[in-house]
């Protein structure tokens, strides 16, 4: 195994950066709010940058730039449905989630939350939510493990397996050890390597091909259509792409960050930081994969493993084009891409399971150390469930994360959405609704596995899963609203201190 030297020292340094993070966390961790949501102490910029962190993941740096290389410039729909969704989510959701969540209990996490917004329903509904949460992010955890196990196939010549392991380590490690204190803080560093890395490597590659008309003349010579955004364009596969925006509703990692920020009034700051941050940084992912398409044109004898697999595409442009030093903070990038929204999820579960399942339903008078610790078994179980899933090495991020993330957005993003918009609604309608989403997600992605050409493959499981979880809940809004009780006060209460704000 032949290890650039200059990249394994990058790489150790940054590791052990995220590892001495953990232990100043854990230093700070004293119980269960601090473990789960930091106090609710972030700032503004550190809740963008780690919101957004978590959120882009590896198939920023993975996923998307090889589908913009496999398929050109038509995929770039997918940024401005996420865009879209990424600024309603700051806009509406998160100053709500801010205030809602205090009120309603002081909740900790989103099915406690729910849990505490519903008179009828509730225990039942946060049991639900935490199984929901469990399923999906399952799938979501093995697509980050995924990206980390290909990063160090292709930059160390490692069997994938042991790659795999080894990156599966670090994380659960430091997010043992500190919890969401020192997933944010980590988050937050991590999205400033991940926005330098696509900042950096596309004018790079675009400026050694000779400037933006080159790179373009050449792409053109390729196939003309990858520049053209219109190409093999069909109503289902843009309306599909546009889809992923409705997602954003529905994630518990980055509706964390939203109920850790230190008031409603930062709220304003970290939402222009971290989407100014989000349109740059899919900017440059998006560039990456079209540069990628000229300079492997030009240079066919370098494509490495890119015939095989399209998402190594970033990778193999650091190796070839930077200085080992400089390839190896850049590929600490993907690294960090990887990391930050696995260690969310992690968190997400393990709170799930401690304050959700463990002391909702199990053992209602268990300790805060005793509900740390919960927390912390549940990081490696998961994370061992992930890896089991993740050992297939033909595994793609980007179907992956796709699916995981139509099955959250379409359970929680309609209920979340209309907990926070309507008085009226209920516990039964949150309970149909969540269920009605979750259940179509799951049989749709079944049948476009047994029926991969017709609409089943085509359409993307979050528009049924999505539409037809609000359709449930706006009929059973209409037809069972809730009571005038304790919790439509808190409704009022809620509302009242937001406009104050």
């Amino acid at each position: 195994m032949n290890i650039p030297v200059p990249s394994l020292v990058t790489f150790l340094v940054y590791l052990l950066g995220m590892l001495a993070i953990g232990v100043i966390a854990w230093r700070m961790t004293s119980n269960l709010s601090d473990y789960i949501l930091g106090g609710r102490r972030l700032g503004s910029a550190v809740t963008a940058l780690s919101a957004g962190a978590s959120d882009m993941s590896g198939w920023l740096l993975l996923g998307l730039p090889g589908a913009i290389y496999l398929a050109g410039f038509a995929e770039a729909a997918i940024g401005i449905g996420l865009v879209a969704g990424a600024y309603f989510n700051w806009k509406v959701i998160a100053p709500r989630m801010r205030v809602f969540t205090e009120v309603y209990g002081d909740s900790l996490t989103l099915p406690d939350y729910l849990d505490h917004r519903f008179t009828t329903g509730g225990r039942l509904l946060r049991g639900v939510s935490a199984l929901v949460i469990l399923v999906f992010f399952t799938f979501y955890t093995s697509a980050g493990l995924v990206g980390g196990a290909t990063l160090f196939k292709n930059v160390f010549g490692m069997d994938y397996t042991a790659a795999l392991w080894i990156g599966g380590l670090v994380i659960v490690s430091y997010t043992f050890i500190g919890g969401f204190l020192a997933v944010s803080w980590t988050d937050f560093i991590q999205g400033i390597l991940m926005f330098l890395a696509l900042v950096i490597v596309p004018v790079v590659v675009v400026t050694e091909l000779g400037g933006w008309q080159e790179t373009t003349r050449v792409i053109g010579g390729v196939d003309p259509g990858l520049l053209d955004p219109w190409a093999g364009f069909s109503l289902i596969g843009f309306v599909s792409l546009m889809a992923w925006g409705l997602g954003y509703m529905g994630q518990p990692h980055i509706l964390a960050r939203f109920m850790a920020i230190r008031s409603v009034g930062a709220v304003k700051h970290a939402r222009w930081i971290g989407m100014g941050w989000m349109v740059l940084a899919l900017a440059g992912s998006i560039f990456t994969g079209l540069a990628g398409v000229a300079w492997f044109e030009l240079h066919p004898d370098r494509t490495g493993d890119l015939a095989d697999n399209a998402e190594v595409v970033f990778i193999l442009l650091t190796q070839v084009l930077f200085n080992p030093w400089v390839a190896g903070f850049l590929l600490a990038a993907i690294l960090a891409a990887v990391m930050s929204t696995v260690d969310s999820q992690l968190l997400v579960c393990s709170s799930a399971v401690s304050e959700d399942l463990y002391l909702g339903w199990l053992r209602p008078n268990a300790s805060q150390g005793e509900l740390v610790w919960v927390s912390r078994i549940a990081v490696v179980v998961i994370a061992l469930i992930a890896l089991g899933i993740a050992m297939d090495p033909g595994a793609r991020v980007l179907e992956l994360v796709g699916y995981a993330w139509a099955g959250l957005g379409s359970a929680f993003g309609p209920v979340i959405a209309m907990s926070l918009l309507s008085r009226r609604m209920s516990g039964q309608a949150a309970i149909a609704g969540m269920l009605t989403g979750a259940l179509t997600v799951l049989g749709w992605g079944l049948a476009s596995q047994v029926w991969p050409d017709g609409l089943y493959g085509a359409l993307y499981e979050m528009i049924p899963g999505f539409g037809l979880s609000l359709l449930v809940i706006l009929a059973m809004t209409r037809l069972w609203p809730a009571e005038n009780d304790e919790q439509t006060e808190r409704f009022d209460q809620a509302c009242q201190k937001l406009a104050e704000v």
